[in-house]
Parts: C-alpha cells; structure tokens; sequence
C-alpha cells in the first residue's frame, strides 16, 4: 500500500515549530517549574509569529484578576496589514490556562520571591504556545558556580574523547 503524502499545512499541523527562546533567562533565573499556555492574539500577530517577528527576552508574566498576562513581549508589525488588522506590538496578551492551574500559581507566586518568565514561544498543533516558568532570580555568585560547573564538564567530555581517539 502507498503512503499518503501530508501537505505542508498538515505538517505545521502535526509538529512542533520554535518561533523564539529566552535563552537567557535560564542563565539570570533558577528554574523551578514550568507551564505550557496558550495566548490570546489578535488581528495578524499569528501572521507575523510564522514569519518568526517575536522578541521574548525582556517579557514577563503577571497575575492580574485571576488572570494570567504576559507583559513587554515584542510581536513586529506584519507589513501587509493596515487598518483592521493592526495591533500594538508590545500590549500585554492574555495566556490562556485552565483556572486550577491560575490558582495553583497564584499560591506559588504569593509565598516566596518568585516570578514568571517565558521560555520559549512555538507552534503546537496550529496553534501559538507559550512555555512559561516559575523562577527565582540568580545571584551573581550562582551565576558564577553555574560557568565554573559548565567549563568543568566541557573539560571532562574533551578528556573522554581524546581518550577515545587515542585508544583507537
């Protein structure tokens, strides 16, 4: 029997698509947990996120009324849109969680120093994801003893591997 080849859309449908990574808030925040939302997008900001115009670097997230918002994202204006379909590009969206989720992190976020930050934003299904993470923020010594942790396990796998190579 053939097999059926799938359309590109059917692809985008099925796979998962990184539009963009915070990279570095996992160097200034010690991740704690992490959450998979949904956004709320208006007019041709879905336009603009699949040709990759998204900034997520200075974003946070904040509970407002038992909603969750996400602030200070950068989503470029699409260049064909005028009118109808304009939007504001750094307005605060809405993230889209189920209540136990909102009031799970509401209890999280009110007892320590805590606060969200997003991860990564990406295409599941069709449809615009947002990884957001519950942190703690880093002090510098931490930041610190994370570069040393790093340089020594570089160091390590260069050791295995010329051992490797010179066993041959």
């Amino acid at each position: 029997m053939a097999k059926k080849k799938q359309s590109t859309a059917e692809l985008i449908a099925t796979g998962e698509r990184s539009i963009a990574q915070n990279r570095k808030a996992r160097h200034e925040y010690e991740i704690l947990e992490e959450l998979e939302c949904g956004i709320e997008l208006k007019g041709a900001e879905v336009k603009s996120l699949r040709e990759g115009k998204a900034q997520i670097q200075d974003a946070f997230g904040r509970i407002v009324n038992g909603e969750i918002f996400i602030f200070q994202m950068n989503i470029a204006k699409y260049e064909f849109t005028n009118g109808y379909g304009a939007f504001e590009a750094t307005r605060p969206r809405k993230l889209l969680a189920h209540r136990g989720e909102i009031d799970e992190l509401t209890g999280k976020l009110q007892q320590k120093s805590l606060t969200l930050v997003p991860l990564s934003l990406y295409f599941r299904g069709g449809k615009v994801k947002v990884k957001l993470a519950i942190a703690k923020g880093k002090k510098n010594y931490d930041k610190r003893r994370d570069l040393a942790e790093k340089d020594s396990k570089r160091d390590q796998q260069r050791e295995i591997a010329s051992l490797r190579r010179n066993s041959y």
